[in-house]
């Protein structure tokens, strides 16, 4: 009886460790993943915006924003996978548009400043045509 009960604890501890594993295989381990890209999409496309993606870049900022909208309606049916994959896409369109705006806003900076420049070298230019008036003087008076 001995060996029997030995038998029938192993079955049993068997038959526990399947029925984990069955139940851990029912969970999807793809959740946590797919939640957490949902969630950083969704601050990518904020900070884009923060960047002046709407004004800046449109079209790619649209494109982040429906891209994160399907993503959370994947989410909510449970498609993990494609909640993952639209949301890793709609990261990539998010920063696009975010480095779209900044590098406008940079090129508009850099064409400010040189227009500064070339007034200031326009006035030095201006300032060192024209004679000083103690110059015009020290002529005049030696003139006499």
């Amino acid at each position: 009886m001995d060996q029997q009960q030995q038998a029938m604890t192993r079955f049993a501890a068997g038959a526990l460790a399947a029925a984990v594993l069955l139940l851990a295989g029912c969970t999807s381990p793809q959740k946590a993943p797919a939640t957490a890209d949902v969630a950083v999409s969704r601050n990518a496309v904020e900070n884009a915006v923060s960047a002046g993606a709407a004004e800046l870049a449109p079209e790619e900022i649209n494109a982040a924003r429906d891209k994160m909208m399907r993503a959370n309606q994947a989410l909510a049916a449970r498609d993990y996978k494609l909640a993952r994959e639209l949301a890793i896409q709609a990261q990539a369109d998010a920063k696009l548009a975010q480095s779209k705006a900044v590098s406008t806003k940079a090129t508009a900076a850099s064409n400010q400043l040189n227009e500064d420049l070339r007034v200031l070298r326009e006035e030095v230019d201006r300032a060192n045509a024209a004679p000083s008036p103690a110059a015009a003087t020290a002529t005049s008076t030696t003139r006499q």
